[in-house]
Parts: structure tokens; C-alpha cells; sequence
């Protein structure tokens, strides 16, 4: 599934919780500063950490006032 990182699929959900917490704390300066490079590698981590996060939490809680 991914070329770079632990397969998220084996994180547990400590884990998998922070490496979201990271990404999406790194995400402005990767958008603005980083290389392509760095910018493929940041979305492509991002989607499998989310995807894997979705695949677990499919019930998870959704405030119905964000609706964007």
C-alpha cells in the first residue's frame, strides 16, 4: 500500500492518532515550502493514515453543523 512509513494498518490507534495529529499539524508548511517531492509524499501518507482511520472509525462521530 505505501512506499514510505509503517503500514498504517499496523499502527494501533495511539499511534495511527498521532501520525494524523502530525501530518495535519505539517500540512501548511508542506503545501507553502516544500518541494513537489515533499508535497506527493505528504498526500500520499495523508490519504493511506485517513483511509486506514475511516476503515476503523466508519461509525465515528460527525457534528452535524459541519457540513463542508
Amino acid at each position: 500500500m505505501n512506499t514510505t512509513g509503517i503500514d498504517p494498518s499496523t499502527l494501533d490507534v495511539e499511534d495511527l492518532l498521532r501520525e494524523l495529529r502530525s501530518l495535519h499539524d505539517t500540512r501548511h508548511e508542506t503545501l507553502r515550502h516544500g518541494s513537489d517531492d515533499a508535497l506527493e509524499n505528504h498526500n500520499r501518507r495523508m490519504l493511506e493514515l485517513e483511509k486506514e482511520y475511516l476503515r476503523r472509525f466508519p461509525q465515528r462521530e460527525v457534528d452535524p453543523a459541519r457540513l463542508r
